[in-house]
């Protein structure tokens, strides 16, 4: 048997794009892919109600552009740590192949640990914002939605994909 066979190329996921870390099939993950694809069905659902409604009733969905940038905002959020959990993040290391596989390592740890500190002071800043917004009462313009609930997602994740970031191990 190849040395492929045995847990090179052959194994991996089709899905699977070479360097990210694969799928750890947890159950913060599962749930996390489906609240993001439930975002992604209900921007669709609004933009279709929108154009439905506009072009055939003459009558658009009022408050769907204020809604679709709500629910992105949302989605964004909710994917972060999948990004994380991933390694799926724009990295650029145009000369970290001239280093030593330990260097290179310690250098994506140290990468890690910089992002981690970066999300978790997000983190501090977005709960900030969502109690601020809590206790000023702080709606939306057109459909007055509540903002300080997306600060709070918001904040949930960036503190969420940051302890993601300083636990993950490099397979």
């Amino acid at each position: 048997m190849s040395g492929q066979a045995q847990g090179g190329a052959e194994d991996a996921p089709h899905d699977m794009i070479p360097g990210r870390t694969p799928h750890r099939h947890t159950a913060w993950y599962r749930a996390l892919a489906v609240v993001a694809a439930v975002l992604i069905a209900l921007m669709i659902a609004v933009t279709c109600i929108d154009v439905v409604g506009r072009y055939l009733f003459n009558h658009p969905f009022g408050g769907a552009y204020e809604l679709t940038q709500i629910l992105l905002a949302a989605l964004v959020f909710v994917a972060l740590p999948l990004t994380s959990a991933d390694g799926g993040h724009v990295e650029v290391d145009l000369a970290l192949h001239l280093f030593p596989r330990p260097v290179q390592r310690g250098l994506g740890r140290l990468a890690g640990l910089v992002s981690a500190l970066a999300l978790g002071f997000f983190c501090w800043r977005l709960a900030g914002l969502g109690l601020t917004q809590l206790h000023e009462g702080t709606r939306s313009s057109s459909l007055a939605l509540p903002m300080a609930p997306l600060a709070f997602i918001a904040a949930a994740s960036c503190g969420f994909s940051a302890l993601v970031l300083i636990l993950r191990r490099e397979d």
